[in-house]
């Protein structure tokens, strides 16, 4: 930048009182070009990273999340089973329970476990229910 504003005062000391207004007008056009340019530039990018992303997502391969199981996040899934299982007072399959309790089917068979060590739930025919 300092180069560039070096170059202009040595244009400008060059030029004699009366060109000074053909100097500005000059570099006015030059500015409203790159102004233009860089307008149009940037209409053109988005166009570009959309295609670009388009093809990065067909490309892309489901990345499945993994759970983090403590005692305290299995106590939380025992009690999701647990409400889940109550608001539905009938018997559940895994599947069931997972949807209703709006987790995964490991972390409801974590919530499982707890539920089957405290005696809280019974399993009849692959179903479970309240015991």
């Amino acid at each position: 930048m300092a180069c560039a504003l070096r170059s202009i005062y040595l244009i400008m000391c060059n030029f004699a009182p009366g060109n000074i207004l053909i100097f500005n007008r000059y570099f006015s056009i030059m500015a409203e070009k790159k102004t233009t340019t860089k307008a149009a530039a940037e209409k053109a990018a988005p166009a570009k990273k959309t295609s670009a992303t388009k093809k990065a997502t067909t490309t892309k391969k489901a990345v499945k999340a993994v759970a983090v199981i403590d005692a305290i996040s299995a106590g939380f899934k025992a009690g999701d089973v647990y409400e889940a299982l109550a608001a539905s007072e009938k018997a559940l399959t895994v599947k069931e329970i997972a949807k209703a309790a709006k987790i995964s089917e490991e972390e409801t068979l974590v919530g499982m476990g707890w539920l089957f060590k405290e005696g809280k739930i019974a399993e009849a025919e692959g179903k479970y229910t309240l015991a």
